[in-house]
């Protein structure tokens, strides 16, 4: 069987817990072969980002015109995309090039709480890209930002993933780490929620998780799996990647990408 190959379309994280780097990790840990679409450059750590570079359009689309005409795109998925000129052109590609498994993470504040989005792009945003996505995987406070509602409680839960769905997306992953208890995430379909429950493990090492999860998501889909079965891996994938993460540097380490690989040994 060929290999899968799974582009991110993202922002590079020079401390390599986040983003393209994370993105590229997982996506070879499963079994996949990466590919990237660098949207931004960011002098980034464990303590926080330092600073943003953005990638120009013109730029963005010669990576993607260079890997998607040349190797092909089983299956994306977007990441830091920072205004809506970025935003736009990568919309403008997916449609291109036809990549309907697309899974897209609305990526808005770093774990050490920068912002990685303008303002203005939010609702390019839900225009654009949630009318393309496969798979939108929001954490609470993402799906918060994009709904205006508050989630409290999991019936909260499950009235947002509805609410995300009808602004388009066809399958709708909230991630509920931000709550109290077990760690228990959401995926609804338009017509079922399906619960996803693992332990809360006890670490301020999570860096990354949501690049992580969304790739791991996207790898699963380019390799033929429903959305189901992609997304209870990528839950089982994420899972162990925390709780083997790595105490590295003085802030929120990374995750261990390798773990899934060597608890299966």
């Amino acid at each position: 069987m060929a290999v899968a190959r799974v582009l991110t379309i993202a922002g590079s994280d020079s401390g390599g817990g986040a983003g393209i780097q994370a993105d590229l990790k997982t996506i070879t840990a499963l079994g996949g072969f990466g590919m990237s679409v660098i949207t931004a450059l960011t002098a980034q750590n464990t303590l926080g980002v330092h600073g943003i570079h953005e990638i120009p359009t013109a730029f963005i689309e010669q990576q993607f015109d260079a890997v998607a005409t040349d190797i092909g795109v089983d299956a994306a998925k977007t990441g830091m995309l920072s205004s809506s000129e970025i935003m736009e052109v990568v919309a403008k590609k997916i449609e291109q090039y036809g990549i309907k498994k697309l899974v897209v993470d609305p990526v808005m504040v770093a774990k050490g709480g920068a912002m990685l989005i303008r303002e203005e792009a939010k609702k390019t945003l839900i225009d654009r890209l949630l009318p393309l996505a496969c798979v939108i995987t929001p954490n609470i406070p993402e799906a918060e930002e994009l709904t205006g509602m508050k989630i409290v409680t999991v019936d909260e839960m499950q009235a947002v993933a509805h609410a995300i769905h009808r602004m388009g997306a066809a399958n709708v992953f909230l991630k509920g780490g931000h709550l109290p208890g077990d760690a228990l995430d959401i995926l609804y379909d338009g017509s079922v929620f399906h619960r996803f429950v693992s332990e809360r493990i006890d670490t301020k090492n999570t860096h990354g998780t949501g690049c992580t999860t969304s790739a791991a998501i996207a790898t699963g889909l380019a390799q033929g799996m429903d959305v189901y079965k992609a997304v209870g891996r990528a839950k089982e994938y994420i899972t162990a990647a925390i709780r083997s993460a790595l105490p590295i540097g003085g802030g929120h380490g990374p995750t261990n990408h390798m773990a899934w690989v060597f608890e299966r040994r």
